[in-house]
């Protein structure tokens, strides 16, 4: 997710129609199936540390932090993959007569820098429940 904000997103934003369009048919069939399953499997395991661990403050980190990831996954499945599935759906020689309306890069990387911040975000909060962890079990 970083990559798209620090590269893939402003390149979309600086290409013609042909370009943005081919690009986006190239890498969604290659991050589409990656990144949601990621983003599940640390959700899962936050919710399994939540119930797992005994310490307070690790629970209310490691349950943040699944919270976050939760609105993250919610941000991509109502907003982000709308419009990957349309700039699917385009032919890339072909742009709409309405693209100059419709088209939808500054909205897609708008979402996808906050649900890249929020990611983030919960990468830091579990680092930080490791943190705390580590901290109890070096000082029982």
């Amino acid at each position: 997710m970083v990559s798209t904000v620090i590269g893939l997103a402003p390149m979309t934003l600086a290409v013609p129609y042909q370009t943005y369009v081919g690009t986006v048919q190239f890498l969604w069939k290659r991050y589409d199936p990656l990144m949601p399953a990621l983003n599940a499997a640390a959700c899962v395991l936050d919710l399994v540390l939540v119930a797992t661990v005994d310490d307070p403050t690790g629970r209310a980190l490691f349950g943040t932090a699944g919270a976050l990831l939760v609105v993250v996954m919610a941000i991509s499945v109502v907003k982000n993959v709308p419009i990957n599935r349309y700039v699917m759906s385009l032919d890339p020689q072909r742009p709409p007569a309405d693209w100059a309306r419709a088209d939808p890069r500054v909205r897609w990387r708008n979402w996808n820098l906050l649900r890249t911040a929020l990611a983030v975000l919960a990468f830091v909060v579990n680092v930080s429940a490791v943190a705390v962890l580590l901290g109890a079990t070096a000082n029982p």
